[in-house]
């Protein structure tokens, strides 16, 4: 009896699991550290807004509708609880970035060419956000701009928050009431920040739901 062709005997393939489902795009650490600092972060910039305007340095203070502590006394406890949270949390999230090497992935290599690039696709919307694993040249520059950002703004915190005991900290701000000013700043590029990113958010959905449940 002749035996029947091989390929009649092949058995079908089973499907090819879908790798982009059970890809991990924000591993559970990063998506902790992250809501922490988003909570510590509005705290501390609601708290800082009302410790503001106990002594403008404009011609302009902020509505006590969007500020937190109600007073300078209670605006300067929010503000110091959300410090700490805030520099605890960001440090864990700095070792974890460096040791992990979630830094040198995402946010290298970074040039001028590249940034100037990806912002003419994003102007004339041929900016792919197919790959969320992959940070386009403006994320790379805006999250490593706001890394830096947040350590002068903590640094400038403590000049201002203990002046004497801290005097070589102030001095290299220039002394106090300069870095009164660049912890001013500092918070007006991160609120900035925050509107740029929300909208991302609800610009690419897929993006928000990475960070909630890491797919």
């Amino acid at each position: 009896m002749s035996s029947l062709p091989t390929s009649n005997l092949q058995m079908p393939l089973a499907p090819a699991r879908n790798s982009d489902a059970a890809k991990v795009i924000q591993p559970a650490w990063v998506r902790i550290v992250h809501w922490i600092n988003a909570v510590a972060m509005i705290m501390m910039i609601m708290s800082g807004w009302q410790i503001y305007n106990a002594s403008p340095l404009f011609d302009f203070t902020f509505s006590r509708s969007i500020t937190l502590g109600g007073w300078l006394g209670g605006a300067l406890l929010w503000h110091f609880a959300a410090m700490w949270l805030l520099m605890v949390n960001g440090l864990v999230y700095l070792v974890l970035g460096f040791v992990t090497g979630r830094f040198r992935r995402k946010l290298l290599p970074l040039s001028a060419g590249g940034v100037i690039g990806d912002t003419e696709a994003a102007l004339t919307g041929k900016l792919s956000h197919d790959d969320l694993t992959k940070y386009n040249q403006i994320q790379k520059l805006l999250y490593a701009g706001i890394i830096v950002v947040g350590v002068l703004i903590v640094l400038s915190g403590l000049s201002i928050w203990k002046p004497v005991q801290l005097q070589w900290l102030t001095a290299l701000f220039g002394g106090y009431d300069v870095a009164r000013y660049v912890h001013f700043f500092c918070m007006a590029v991160i609120v900035a920040f925050l509107v740029i990113h929300v909208a991302l958010a609800l610009l690419v959905p897929k993006s928000l739901r990475a960070m909630i449940i890491g797919r």
